[in-house]
C-alpha cells in the first residue's frame, strides 16, 4: 500500500510541478500577493488635504494651522476666502475637509472661554472622512492641552488626563494587523486552486479512466491527491511566516509547533472543499469557476474584511462552520499575542471537525464517481 501511496503522490506533484511555468505560478505570485496585499489592504489614510477657512486670523487660529500642517498625515494646506469657494472645494475633491475659524476665535482663547472651530467633511468618502476627523479631534484636543499648559490652567473638577495604551499593537502599525491574516487568506487561496484541479485535470485530460482500471484503491487515489496540495500550502505558509517577521517587522510571538498543528488541520478543511468542488467539475475551468465560488464567502466570512462580531446573529453561526475563521484568531494570535496553547486548542478542535466534515463528504463523492 505504501509503495502504491507514494507513486500516486509523486504522479500528483509531477504533474503540479512538470511544468517550469506552474513552479512560478506556485511560488511568485503567493509572494506578490502578500506585498501588494500588505501595502494596500490598508485603513490608514494619510496625504489627505485639508482646507481653512480662517476669517480670525489671530495667533490661536495660527497656532492651530501650523501643528496641522506639521501632521505627518497631512498633505495640503489649501487656504478659502468664502463658504462658497469651500463648498466648491469640497464638491471638487480638491480637499476632504474644511475647517472654519469664526471671527473672535483667539478672543475666546486667549479669555479662556468656550471656541470653536466649524468642521466640513465629503460625505462621498464616509469611511475616509471619519478617520480624517478623529486625526482632526486629536490635533485640536493636543492643541487645546498645549493652550491650558501654558496659560498654567488645570484640568476642570480635579479629573486627570485619560491615558490610553494599546496591547499587541502599541504604534498601532497596520501592518500587524494585515500580515497575520494575509497568511491565512493567500494560504487558503493557493490551497484550493490546487486542490480544484486535480480531478477536473485527470477528466479533461483523458486519464481519470486510467486511474479507475490502476491497481490504485480508492482511498489511496484519494490520499495520493491530497497530499500534494498540503505539501504547498505548508511551503508557503512557511515562506510567509520567514518573510513577514524579516521584511515586515510583524513580531512572531507564539508557539511554531502549535501553529503549524492549526496549519495542517486548517489546510485539510480546505483541501475537503477544493476536492469537492474538483469531484463536481468536468473541466478545468468549471473547477476554477467552482473555487473561486467558494473563495468569496469564505473569505467574507473569515473576519478578515469585517470582524464577524458586527454581523447579523445567523451569519455569525454559519461563519462558526469557515475554517478561515478559526484559523485568522489562532494567526492574529500565534503572531501578536503569544497565545497560550489553551487557546489555541480551542480554536484548532474546530478546524479538526471541518476538516472532517469537509474531507469525508469530499470522499464519498470522490467513490460514488468513481464507481
Amino acid at each position: 500500500m505504501w509503495g502504491r501511496l507514494q507513486a500516486m503522490v509523486v504522479k500528483e506533484l509531477w504533474a503540479i510541478l512538470r511544468d517550469p511555468r506552474a513552479r512560478i505560478i506556485l511560488i511568485v505570485p503567493p509572494i506578490v500577493q502578500l506585498f501588494v496585499f500588505g501595502f494596500a489592504t490598508t485603513l490608514e489614510v494619510k496625504n489627505f488635504d485639508v482646507g481653512i477657512y480662517d476669517r480670525d486670523n489671530g495667533a490661536a487660529s495660527q497656532e492651530f494651522i501650523q501643528r496641522l500642517a506639521g501632521s505627518p498625515n497631512v498633505g495640503r494646506i489649501v487656504s478659502v476666502h468664502s463658504p462658497a469657494e469651500a463648498r466648491e472645494a469640497i464638491d471638487g475633491r480638491a480637499v476632504i475637509a474644511v475647517l472654519t475659524f469664526e471671527q473672535g476665535f483667539s478672543g475666546n482663547v486667549a479669555a479662556h472661554r468656550p471656541a470653536v472651530i466649524g468642521a466640513l467633511y465629503d460625505g462621498r468618502r464616509s469611511n475616509a472622512a471619519q478617520i480624517v476627523a478623529g486625526y482632526l479631534d486629536r490635533i485640536v484636543a493636543d492643541t487645546g492641552a498645549s493652550l491650558a499648559a501654558t496659560a498654567h490652567l488645570q484640568p476642570q473638577d480635579g479629573r486627570s488626563a485619560l491615558e490610553v495604551s494599546h496591547w499587541f499593537n502599541p504604534n498601532l502599525d497596520y501592518m500587524w494587523f494585515t500580515m497575520p491574516g494575509l497568511l491565512v487568506i493567500i494560504s487558503m487561496v493557493s490551497a484550493l486552486a490546487v486542490t480544484a484541479q486535480t480531478v477536473s485535470r485527470e477528466r479533461e485530460l483523458g486519464t481519470f479512466d486510467q486511474l479507475m482500471v490502476s491497481p490504485l484503491r480508492v482511498h489511496e487515489i484519494l490520499v495520493g491527491k491530497m497530499i500534494p496540495p498540503l505539501l504547498v500550502g505548508i511551503v508557503n505558509s512557511t515562506l510567509y511566516l520567514i518573510i513577514i517577521p524579516n521584511l515586515f517587522g510583524v513580531p512572531l510571538t507564539g508557539s511554531l509547533p502549535l501553529f503549524y498543528i492549526a496549519l495542517i488541520l486548517y489546510m485539510c478543511a480546505l483541501i475537503g472543499v477544493g476536492m469537492l468542488v474538483s469531484a463536481l467539475s468536468m473541466t478545468q475551468q468549471q473547477a476554477f469557476l467552482g473555487s473561486f465560488l467558494v473563495m468569496v464567502p469564505l473569505i467574507l466570512l473569515s473576519g478578515y474584511a469585517s470582524p464577524v462580531d458586527n454581523m447579523p446573529g445567523w451569519l455569525q453561526v454559519v461563519a462558526e462552520g469557515n475554517p478561515a475563521k478559526h484559523f485568522l484568531i489562532i494567526s492574529e494570535g500565534v503572531f501578536l499575542k503569544a497565545m497560550p496553547a489553551v487557546e489555541i486548542l480551542a480554536n484548532t478542535w474546530p478546524l479538526a471537525a471541518i476538516a472532517a466534515v469537509t474531507l469525508t463528504a469530499s470522499s464519498l463523492l470522490f467513490r460514488s464517481r468513481m464507481e
